[in-house]
């Protein structure tokens, strides 16, 4: 940081007239014995606003520690917080009927949040024309640690003869959370607020081994940008790897051709090779190809494992080897599960918030969030402040010259109101002046001061 030493007048050693010119002897020529706080901060104002002071790039200064101090056991109390307050997540499952999304699910969380489905099944006289949304929500527990599950089921989707929208009742789902959370946020009491949006969406692809149909890809266009999703290959045992493998590419080729966004794995600066090499497997393996089963059966060994058993063998849910199921659960409860609602929140639905607020005509002022300088900051009050109170001197003067305007008229035409009079009465006094002038004249010639009335001359009869 490069900067010019500018001496404070509150020293009277420092400020004398050898000073250079950078200091601030011009302000104060003199030294200050009792300076003010309103001297202090003028000098401070004028320091920092001058040429010669450089304010450092980065303003960041990293120091060692020279002993414990404590913070480093920030993780520990938010660990203890996290497990105090308890977790959340809302998964939704998308896909055609049986496809396995019940069964994955169960087999996803070890637990039985759907029942087994009876084989027969009631037929009904009224047949659904929508998608339905149906949502399970369970308080599961694992070594103390909460997680209150909410899984939302879409029955119906891609079952009738025209799916030509059966992804809107989804979308209109998943928008209309993200409306109840902005409610809550824009309420005067927002301490209980509840979070319902859909934090990943896994949508079960049919295991056909040609590429994405056009529901499939209708869907993932129109929800991409509101959801983070999973696309998985349903009932993969179906399949050998090389169609598998084909598969998958043809999948993500389709995807990419029609600019579709699928959840990515966050990389950060911190993480250590082992995290980005556990990372990159696990995208790697999108889409996942799964096999669901909540079932143990015998494998070889006498082992009792989680899968399904064929008359050619047994395809493991757990094992990598046979399907990518271990891959799915890890990214999705084990190590992305605060990414994916991350994401959600700072992404998705800052995106939608930002469109839904800006179709109300809501705009933001760019001024605020500003990284601004504090001085360049009180630098442009002082002179917004100026210039207002130049504006109102302006005003001022104009009003007081229109005002003194308005009384000299006022005078100019009291003036000539007064002038008439004047002149009114001086030649009413001149009138009377000549009048006294002439009976003066008549009395001093002894004439009578009325004139002689002549008589009228007449008929007489006497002659």
């Amino acid at each position: 940081m490069a900067r010019t030493t500018q001496p404070c007048p509150f020293n009277s050693q420092e400020n004398t007239p050898s000073s250079p010119d950078t200091s601030c002897h011009a302000l104060y020529p003199t030294p200050l014995s009792s300076p003010t706080p309103l001297d202090y901060s003028f000098w401070l104002s004028e320091k920092f606003n001058s040429t010669t002071y450089q304010w450092p790039a980065n303003s960041v200064i990293r120091k060692k520690l020279q002993g414990y101090v404590g913070f480093a056991n920030l993780p520990n109390q938010v660990h203890r917080k996290s497990v105090k307050k308890g977790f959340h997540f809302t998964t939704m499952v998308v896909g055609e009927s049986g496809l396995g999304k019940s069964t994955l699910v169960n087999t996803l969380f070890n637990t039985t949040l759907y029942p087994a489905k009876n084989d027969t099944v009631e037929l009904s006289p009224e047949v659904p024309k929508t998608v339905e949304i149906q949502a399970i929500t369970a308080d599961i527990e694992e070594n103390g640690v909460k997680l209150r599950l909410t899984v939302v089921d879409t029955p119906g989707f891609g079952d009738f003869v025209n799916n030509e929208e059966s992804w809107k009742p989804i979308l209109d789902n998943i928008e209309a959370r993200f409306d109840a959370y902005l409610e809550q946020e824009n309420r005067v009491n927002r301490h209980k607020m509840v979070d319902n949006r859909i934090h990943a969406c896994i949508y079960f692809i049919q295991p056909t081994g040609h590429a994405l149909k056009p529901l499939d890809i209708e869907f993932m266009r129109r929800l991409h940008t509101r959801v983070n999703l999973i696309p998985v290959i349903a009932k993969s045992d179906t399949l050998t790897e090389e169609e598998i493998r084909v598969f998958k590419e043809r999948i993500l080729a389709d995807i990419t051709h029609h600019n579709i966004h699928i959840y990515q794995a966050p990389q950060y600066e911190y993480d250590d090779s082992e995290t980005i090499s556990e990372n990159r497997e696990i995208m790697a393996k999108i889409p996942f190809a799964i096999v669901g089963s909540d079932k143990e059966v015998e494998a070889e060994g006498g082992r009792r494992v989680r899968g399904r058993k064929y008359p050619w063998g047994v395809i493991e849910v757990d094992n990598e080897e046979h399907c990518d199921f271990v891959k799915l659960r890890q990214m999705l409860i084990r190590t992305h599960m605060e990414e994916l609602k991350e994401y959600t929140n700072d992404v998705l639905y800052e995106n939608y918030r930002t469109e839904k607020l800006m179709a109300m005509g809501i705009q933001q002022d760019p001024s605020v969030f500003k990284e601004v300088n504090p001085l360049q900051k009180m630098e442009e009050e002082r002179q917004l402040h100026e210039t207002k109170l130049a504006k109102m001197e302006s005003e001022m003067k104009m009003v007081f010259q229109a005002k003194v305007q308005e009384k000299e008229a006022k005078l100019k035409q009291s003036e000539e109101e007064l002038y008439a009079r004047h002149k009114e009465m001086k030649e009413a006094l001149e009138k009377q002046r000549l009048e006294l002038e002439e009976k003066k004249r008549r009395i001093e010639s002894g004439r009578p001061i009325t004139p002689e009335k002549k008589q009228k001359k007449g008929f007489s009869f006497n002659k």
